[in-house]
């Protein structure tokens, strides 16, 4: 599979000048016109980086990429014996990945791109304030792109994303992509790991933006100090050139004192002073209006059609990062003068029928994402919520019991169910859940289910027509990983049988309260 997205036109750059990017000099007339990590994506005139793993070495796959018509191999001194035995030249570095970021950007001309630069990091929040982001430039008059752990998008044409930010060469590959369509303004969406293992180098965004911190990815950083020091490099001169860092959790004050580059700052809670600050002034089950308040006490009221604080918290960042790259807040206020058209696929998911409980199926996965989603369903329904949930398996595993805290704190009824354990044996993960769930004490009714279709019928019966179900964890995904398998499961679409089955067909429309 090549990349989605590369430049129809590339041009060609000397090898040697790659190799001066890299750190080192060839001798030849070799030319390159792309970068790939992994053969499948070789097109004739790339360049392969073949770069050790953790079980075999990218220079094993060497002869693959030059049957796929690569022009060179970039390697370390491990694997320079087996990419020189292809006959390809070969540039030889001590460390490949460190310079890949560079090479890619000196590949693909996107050292400096025509067009602002969005790149926006933190816990949750990251998919909606980049899909916001986009959907506001568009009411600019502008042509977008967008990169998301969702889909990757330029223009009118869209893919589905395999990492929240892809590898060095891809994600430069879409930069030159996206010149070359003529884009007007891109959001990105940059992760801990993106940064933390070099798939970012090479892009300076234009406007960094922070939203929040909280427990997630202790598999990957050794504690909650080092997950912040990984976000905090987008804040640096290597990533970006200014910043705008919400202070809706404590990470934002420490983002704020390491900053090597100018930051403002942006709240949705009412008890903490920022620059920039979000009021909510209503919430309803098909959306949230809100005003944004600006440094010299302008405001710009904005609607979206995404549900609670945290969305408007995510679209208030997002326009003073609009406004940060320099565009006059009375032309943000005529871009909100209307709801604006956003949708963020998987994120708090509608699934209810005309009647019935309401049933939100949401893409997330941290102790704090229950916590803010469950608060926006309280706010719209006003019988009992339940919350239909479970955990990764083969992921963090420190967070599993936090997430039962959460659940049993914020809904009445907690049913816990398998979603991916991959190569995890479920039973184990459920019962860290469990054990957070009953060490509350909240009064709430914990219920241990593993088939999420049962669980899922269990809720909408336990909270009644006037109640609502929140399932935590699946968000628009069609499968279930299972030991390793991806076994053909939507959750999405059988909240909707499950639904029709206790008497609430889809047919008909629910007009939602004003």
């Amino acid at each position: 599979m090549t990349h989605a997205f590369a430049p129809r036109h590339p041009e060609a750059v000397p090898l040697t000048d790659v190799a001066t990017v890299a750190g080192t000099l060839h001798d030849g007339d070799e030319q390159v016109t792309g970068v790939a990590v992994s053969a499948a994506d070789v097109r004739p005139g790339s360049l392969f980086a073949a770069l050790p793993g953790r079980r075999t070495h990218g220079a094993d796959h060497a002869a693959a990429a030059a049957a796929a018509g690569a022009a060179a191999v970039l390697t370390d001194p491990a694997g320079a014996a087996r990419a020189g035995a292809t006959g390809l030249p070969v540039v030889v570095v001590d460390d490949p990945r460190a310079v890949l970021g560079a090479v890619a950007a000196a590949v693909y001309g996107t050292a400096s791109l025509p067009f602002p630069v969005f790149g926006v990091t933190g816990t949750n929040g990251k998919t909606t304030t980049v899909h916001v982001l986009d959907a506001l430039m568009r009411r600019l008059g502008r042509r977008t792109a967008h990169s998301s752990t969702v889909d990757r998008r330029i223009g009118d044409t869209a893919v589905a994303s395999a990492l929240t930010t892809p590898e060095a060469p891809e994600l430069h590959a879409f930069l030159a992509a996206a010149a070359e369509a003529g884009v007007e303004g891109l959001a990105l969406e940059v992760s801990a790991q993106a940064l933390t293992r070099r798939r970012a180098d090479g892009v300076v965004v234009d406007v960094a933006g922070f939203t929040n911190l909280s427990h997630d990815h202790l598999d990957d950083y050794a504690d909650m100090d080092a997950y912040l020091a990984a976000k905090a490099e987008l804040f640096t001169p290597a990533h970006s050139r200014a910043g705008v860092v919400s202070l809706d959790s404590p990470a934002g004050r420490r983002i704020v004192a390491t900053a090597g580059v100018p930051v403002t700052t942006v709240t949705v809670r009412p008890d903490v002073t920022a620059d920039w600050s979000v009021r909510v002034t209503d919430q309803r089950p098909d959306g949230t209006r809100a005003e944004l308040t600006a440094p010299d006490g302008s405001v710009v009221p904005f609607e979206v059609p995404l549900l609670g604080v945290h969305a408007a918290a995510d679209t208030g960042l997002a326009i003073a990062m609009l406004a940060v790259s320099g565009v006059p807040v009375p032309a943000l206020r005529t871009a909100t003068a209307t709801p604006l058209d956003v949708e963020v696929p998987g994120r708090m998911a509608d699934a209810s029928a005309p009647t019935g409980p309401r049933v939100w199926v949401d893409f997330a996965h941290t102790p704090d994402a229950f916590a803010k989603s469950l608060d926006a369903v309280r706010a719209v329904v006003s019988g009992n919520v339940a919350i239909v949930l479970g955990a990764d398996g083969d992921r963090d595993p420190s967070k599993r019991h936090a997430m039962g805290v959460v659940a049993a704190t914020s809904a009445d009824v907690v049913v816990v169910a398998d979603h991916h354990p991959r190569t995890e044996e479920p039973g184990p993960i459920r019962a860290a859940i469990l054990a957070g769930a009953r060490s509350v004490g909240s009064g709430a009714v914990v219920v241990e289910e593993p088939d999420p279709a049962r669980a899922v019928r269990l809720a909408i019966r336990a909270v009644g027509d006037d109640g609502a179900v929140y399932w935590a964890g699946p968000g628009l995904t069609n499968y279930r990983d299972v030991d390793g398998a991806h076994v053909p499961y939507s959750s999405f679409d059988d909240a909707r049988r499950a639904l029709a089955e206790a008497g609430h067909p889809r047919e008909g429309s629910r007009l939602a309260a004003r």
